[in-house]
């Protein structure tokens, strides 16, 4: 059985119970593929049977029905203690081997979770872009000319590219929610405090959030249920519920005109809107509202006495080392905060401001979710590179308030801008109410579902666009879903056509013929003209009919090829077609 490109923990727990692979056999494929995705600099500790075998090991004395996260592969961020892997928080000169697993590490390691290397980040966690590292910059998932989004730049990565089911990052300006939206992923940033931060690097200590990358919403609180709870030994960990989804009383959305950037603006703007139209059908009332606090408040961020505890973190180090040690840009941001540019009056003035925000946002907020776009735009990798200051500071202007006011978040999918150019939302609401973003957040995700069937369509393939054949890629690439195997109604002869590799083809007859199995495929109508573009003749595309009389796009064949083709009807799969003196593996429930 193929290994899924897309890894989620859900359908891993369900693959393990059917016995369709093992852990052993997803981490060995996990290894190839961070090995093929080398040049994309998402890992500085990749992941290699050695360090991961000890943990493989641990799973067989482990019950899957006791362990919620058995077998199931994260990637941790290089801010974060895995315990006898360095941590380096992309510095080479700062990093050190810790004893003991992070607090959240250790608690998913006990769930029967798998730790498969350390990923790379933006230096000392500061930066929205993903390229300011040495390791090299984290390409995006989907194009590599574009920025990834930092700080959290190789988890996102990672859980995109099919390297783990799910990954740690942290969030102290966006780094757990501007990653997710460049990358077509859920960003999900609890409460302050509601996962201990012990054994994490500091970047702003009062701010720092552990935060998860996941393929759903669904498993984003499926880790959440693991990682959050009070840590004794954590000066800033709090109790706070584990939240269970209700839906709010009122949505609100800025009053204000959304600023756009970036090369993609105007696509940007249009997917904008669309999410708009999209929030407007879940029939919760709209309120919108002034966010200019908002924006004065994420200023304080960078722009304010708030980088001086960044400096507090990590400046005795960065004057303890030779010039350069430092990443350029990192430390010309971090020495903002070491001057006397801010007085200690300018801070108290700070944390007044932002008290009375935090107590006007409680107000605002009571039973309801805030929505705003995850960022304005994003940027071309190069484009960061001529401009580190601007590019970046743009990335945050709809991030940077969030732990400033003790909001929590999540960070959703919101279609594309352009193709493979993610566009995402996000939920804010306030400390004390993760159930409503949840809940919206589930809510939405269906809206958009549902939105999404009405421009889509089944299609049925019955050869080597099968799952575990060489032309699945095609149907990905496609943006195409598996949604079930089914069977033709009894009126086709299937044929082995001349060709190499050998295709199927099915010619539907007046009279015999056989059901024949299928798979059954949902995929965007804009994606359907690409792959009938690659179907060479005498295949072609028309009707199937199923054995149910409903009837499904699908390949088709020309009669004419069967005067010169083998007929391979009475196998009633292609799966059963022998191969090499071998046989092809039936899926469960394959003819």
């Amino acid at each position: 059985m193929r290994i899924p490109k897309s890894l989620s923990i859900e359908k891993l727990k369900n693959m393990y119970a059917d016995k369709e692979c093992t852990p052993k056999e997803v981490i060995t494929e996990i290894i190839n593929r961070s090995q093929a995705d080398t040049h994309m600099n998402i890992w500085i500790t990749p992941p290699s049977m050695d360090m991961i075998q000890p943990y493989l090991d641990r799973l067989e004395k482990k019950s899957p029905f006791d362990a919620p996260l058995w077998g199931i592969p994260f990637a941790i961020k290089d801010n974060i203690d895995m315990a006898g892997i360095p941590t380096t928080v992309g510095c080479p000169d700062y990093a050190y081997i810790p004893e003991t697993h992070a607090t959240v590490v250790e608690r998913l390691v006990e769930a029967g979770a798998i730790p498969i290397g350390k990923t790379n980040l933006d230096q000392f966690a500061t930066g929205l872009v993903g390229v300011r590292s040495p390791y090299g910059e984290t390409h995006n998932s989907l194009r590599p000319e574009l920025i990834s989004g930092g700080s959290s730049s190789g988890s996102a990565v990672a859980v995109a590219r099919g390297h783990a089911a799910f990954s740690l990052g942290t969030d102290t300006a966006g780094s757990g929610r501007v990653p997710a939206s460049l990358n077509n992923l859920v960003g999900y940033k609890p409460s302050l405090g509601a996962w201990p931060v012990k054994g994490v690097v500091p970047a702003c200590a009062s701010l720092d959030c552990v935060t998860a990358f996941t393929q759903t919403l669904d498993d984003a609180l499926i880790v959440d249920r693991i990682a959050r709870g009070l840590d004794e030994e954590d000066q800033w960990s709090k109790t706070i519920p584990i939240p269970i989804p209700v839906l709010p009383k009122k949505i609100c959305l800025p009053k204000e005109p959304i600023h756009f950037f970036g090369p993609y603006a105007v696509e940007y703007k249009k997917a904008w809107e669309s999410s708009i139209e999209k929030i407007k059908t879940m029939n919760i009332p709209i309120e919108y509202i002034d966010t200019q606090l908002f924006s004065e408040i994420a200023a304080i961020l960078y722009d304010g006495p708030w980088i001086a505890e960044r400096w507090s973190e990590i400046g005795h180090f960065i004057e303890s080392q030779p010039p350069n040690t430092a990443f350029p840009i990192t430390e010309e941001v971090l020495r903002l905060g070491s001057g006397s540019t801010y007085s200690a009056s300018s801070v108290f003035k700070a944390m007044h401001k932002i008290q009375l925000a935090r107590h006007q946002t409680k107000k605002r907020l009571e039973d309801a979710v805030l929505i705003m776009p995850t960022v304005g735009g994003t940027w071309l990798r190069e484009q960061v590179r001529e401009d580190p200051i601007e590019t970046n500071s743009q990335m945050g202007y709809y991030t940077n308030h969030c732990n400033l006011l003790d909001l929590c978040a999540v960070a959703l999918p919101s279609g594309f801008a352009e193709e493979n150019t993610p566009f995402g939302i996000t939920f804010f609401a306030r400390s004390d109410s993760e159930s409503l973003i949840c809940g919206l957040g589930d809510l939405y995700i269906k809206q958009v579902s549902s939105s999404n069937k009405n421009n889509t369509l089944l299609v049925s393939v019955c050869g080597l666009h099968m799952r575990g054949y060489p032309l699945e890629e095609q149907m990905h690439e496609c943006g195409a879903t598996f949604i079930r195997e089914d069977m033709t109604a009894p009126k086709y002869q299937m044929i082995k056509l001349p060709t190499v590799p050998h295709k199927p083809g099915l010619i539907k007859k007046q009279d015999g013929g056989a059901s024949i199995h299928i798979e059954l495929w949902e995929m965007p109508i804009e994606k359907l003209g690409k792959l009938v573009a690659s179907i060479p003749s005498p295949l072609g595309f028309g009707k199937i009919e199923l054995q149910s009389g409903e009837e499904v796009a699908g390949f088709i064949c020309e009669a004419f090829a069967a005067t010169t083709s083998q007929d391979i009807t009475e196998l009633g799969s292609w799966r059963n077609l022998p191969v090499h003196g071998d046989r092809w593996r039936p899926l469960k429930n394959a003819p």
